[in-house]
């Protein structure tokens, strides 16, 4: 089940993003940085400030009271941000991301935004491929990796985001 994420989730977010993104726990799954970056992904107060936001909203994806996926949809003038996807990395591969991704379209269209725009890594390949399949796209637009976490990378090399678009068709 998918639903809106609230404060009280804000502690499990935090072990549920930082275990799919960085750390030891990350290399069980296919989506991890941790070969590309250190220290944590996200902590309780970015998580704060992102649900406090008039525009953003968490939502995560639960079975049996645990969340098991989250996803970050922010409205931006005539198109949804897509971040922070993540999926346990003991339970990737199990159509979990897919149903996220389903319900970030369905939420574009409800709110009428022709499309979905997201930033991922340049050189994460495997999962720019897996995006790719679900109708994202490179737009060819390139972001520079924030200053303030330029210590965070393991290479020392500068890092530049890919920003992937998905034209959201309208349902009848």
């Amino acid at each position: 089940m998918i639903t809106k994420a609230v404060l009280k989730d804000v502690s499990e977010l935090n072990k549920l993003v930082n275990s799919a993104y960085r750390g030891d726990l990350s290399k069980k799954g296919w989506t991890t940085e941790a070969y590309i970056l250190n220290g944590v992904r996200i902590d309780d107060n970015e998580l704060v400030e992102l649900m406090s936001e008039d525009k953003s909203n968490i939502f995560k994806f639960t079975e049996n009271n645990r969340i098991l996926g989250c996803v970050l949809l922010v409205e931006k003038e005539n198109k949804l941000y897509l971040g922070m996807l993540c999926v346990n990395p003991e339970l990737q591969n199990c159509g979990i991301g897919k149903k996220i991704l389903a319900f970030a379209d369905d939420y574009a269209d409800e709110k009428n935004l022709p499309k979905i725009v997201m930033t991922v890594i340049v050189s994460r390949i495997e999962l720019i491929s897996w995006y790719n399949r679900h109708g994202y796209h490179d737009t060819g637009e390139r972001e520079p990796f924030p200053d303030n976490h330029s210590d965070d990378v393991i290479s020392g090399k500068k890092i530049d985001f890919m920003v992937l678009e998905k034209i959201i068709q309208k349902k009848l």
